[in-house]
């Protein structure tokens, strides 16, 4: 390019094209860089929005995995307070962070507990028979159907021993029951944790009313693993949604108190009442929920991505932005 002599008026007097070729170098580079800047910017928020949503995929199976029976959810409030900086635990078990501060002072919650089974007694012979904790009257009479012939969990005090739920004789009832046999219930059920003597399983730490489970194994499925089932999806899902609103470091409106409520299948909802008696009154209570399907079974199912967008629906709700 064959440049033409070009002047340029300044307070000092003249500049050479030279000068100016300088100025417009200097003008490209700066362009090129804020367009790189811009580029890498909108990466690292991609980038992070990315990872949240993994990160929330990650605790809502991490918390399907766990059991926290009405009554015995101590396990899973040990790990809520090692997850949440600054949170503590009530007389009644419930797992609370305060955030913000100043009015309006609102409650976020979600329940932690679920419908479960307690050893009830224990043959001479070395079963374990059960007996139905929380959900009552609202479960379905076939609710118990689903431990019959499947894998559980006793949580003795010297830990978790793996057991089944027997089944009868498909020899001698040929696969089908008789017309008028009445359905499977927790009466039926008897554990067998490997034990031929009463001692050999009070030897294993199992009692009466050690909580047991189905054993959890959360099974992701569906389009790029966008679904998840596992007993109780719902509610740890929304737990886990809570748990990454809270970790995000939202900008809060006034006080926010969360919490993870226990009890909530038994004795009238004791838990939010107890964190409603101690930290209220609030202007506003909300309690966090995830869609499912298949509720109250084995295959409880959630859609991960309504996981991700509860986090940001709470993260806003915090922000006094609803």
């Amino acid at each position: 390019m064959i440049w033409k002599l070009a002047v340029k008026k300044t307070n000092g007097g003249q500049e050479t094209n030279a000068t100016v070729k300088r100025h417009l170098r200097r003008s490209t580079a700066a362009v090129a860089f804020d367009r790189r800047l811009f580029c890498l910017t909108a990466a690292v928020v991609s980038l992070t929005a990315h990872l949240s949503a993994q990160a929330v995929d990650s605790l809502a199976i991490r918390f399907s995995g766990m059991t926290a029976i009405t009554g015995y959810e101590q396990g899973m409030t040990d790990s809520l307070l090692g997850l949440l900086p600054g949170s503590t635990r009530d007389r009644i078990g419930n797992v609370t962070l305060v955030m913000g501060r100043g009015a309006p002072k609102r409650l976020v919650y979600c329940n932690l507990d679920e419908t479960g089974y307690v050893v009830g007694n224990i043959t001479d012979d070395g079963y374990i028979t059960l007996r139905r904790v929380g959900g009552g009257a609202r479960l379905s009479p076939l609710f118990d159907q689903q431990i019959e012939g499947h894998r559980v969990t006793v949580f003795g005090r010297r830990g978790a021993v793996p057991g089944v739920v027997g089944v009868h004789s498909t020899h001698l009832t040929r696969g089908r029951p008789a017309r008028d046999e009445p359905p499977f219930t927790v009466d039926n059920a008897y554990v067998d944790v490997g034990a031929s003597s009463r001692d050999q399983v009070l030897g294993l730490g199992i009692a009466m009313l050690t909580p047991v489970s189905l054993t959890k194994r959360p099974h992701r499925y569906g389009d790029r693993g966008g679904l998840l089932a596992a007993p109780n999806a719902g509610r740890r899902a929304a737990c886990a949604a809570l748990v990454s609103a809270a970790l995000s470091r939202p900008r809060v409106s006034g006080t926010v108190v969360v919490a993870f409520a226990v009890q909530s299948l038994y004795a009238d909802s004791a838990g939010v009442k107890t964190v409603v008696n101690l930290q209220g009154p609030f202007t506003d209570t909300r309690m966090v929920t995830v869609p499912s399907q298949f509720g109250e079974t084995t295959v409880e199912t959630v859609a991960l991505k309504d996981v991700s967008a509860l986090v940001a629906d709470v993260v806003r709700w915090m922000g006094g932005l609803q």
